[in-house]
């Protein structure tokens, strides 16, 4: 299949088939949690789709040149921003798009009543181990270790953000931490079923040359660890963004320009 054949019918249709579920949802009066109303759905998801092209694009650009992956140029349009086939940008939008609107799906149900107990040990503490991990990411870099290439360049691009995140809300997200994980994983395992179906099918290739060679079928565990990290990515970012607990943490000034709903 081409690159586009394979992002619409498994990405496109899965995210109309989300997208019918919640006009569904909202014709049968089954609104997001009121614990989850603080930013709009459509401002998050537009906001997460912007910062995902910018932060995606240098990187997934040096991979490219510097060959750790690359495409069969007869099944894609031709059309190249850099490196990278304008397929490869679209599905940095389509893969927020549907895990976005898989997460905010599963928001409606979640009803927890359970007190929550704040932990600025538990912040630092995930700010501690994702710091080590980041550190030991760019060792595994500058080592020069060929075949760790795509491992410590997707650590070293993912894990800055992720700080960031449990920087602000570890505990709220570990609150959640149900719902979460299981966003999470149910995320990240159909979108390794279709990074699958597009290497089998010859319409991008990992150069073996740059991963460690630990296969899951005929995913290279990079791959795996590069899905698993952007939905952790979009996971946080969605219920941290959308989550009341998290509006007491924001400063002032970012308070202003964000379209905050009233209580």
């Amino acid at each position: 299949m081409t690159y586009f054949e394979v992002l619409f019918f498994f990405v496109v249709i899965p995210i109309i088939i989300l997208a019918g579920a919640h006009v569904w949802h909202d014709k049968n009066n089954q609104p997001i949690s009121r614990q989850f109303d603080l930013l709009s759905p459509v401002f998050m998801l537009g906001l997460l789709v912007f910062v995902a092209l910018i932060y995606t694009t240098p990187w997934d650009n040096y991979l490219v040149a510097t060959s750790v992956w690359w495409y069969d140029s007869a099944l894609v349009t031709g059309i190249v921003i850099g490196w990278v086939p304008i397929e490869e940008y679209t599905f940095f939008i389509l893969q927020t798009l549907m895990t976005g609107l898989w997460v905010l799906l599963i928001l409606r149900y979640i009803q927890l009543d359970a007190p929550f107990k704040p932990s600025a040990a538990l912040r630092k503490g995930s700010v501690a181990v994702v710091g080590v991990l980041w550190l030991s990411s760019i060792v595994i870099f500058m080592l020069d270790w060929r075949a760790g290439n795509y491992l410590g360049l997707t650590l070293i691009w993912a894990l800055p953000p992720i700080a960031l995140q449990v920087a602000v809300g570890a505990d709220i997200l570990w609150h959640y931490r149900r719902w979460v994980a299981g966003m999470i994983v149910s995320a990240t395992g159909y979108l390794c079923l279709v990074d699958a179906v597009g290497i089998g099918g010859g319409t991008w290739t990992i150069n073996p040359e740059q991963t460690t060679g630990v296969m899951i079928g005929i995913l290279p565990v990079e791959e795996a660890l590069f899905f698993l990290l952007t939905n952790i990515l979009l996971v946080f970012g969605m219920v941290l963004g959308l989550s009341r607990l998290t509006h007491k943490r924001l400063p002032e000034q970012i308070k202003e320009w964000l379209p905050i709903r009233a209580d």
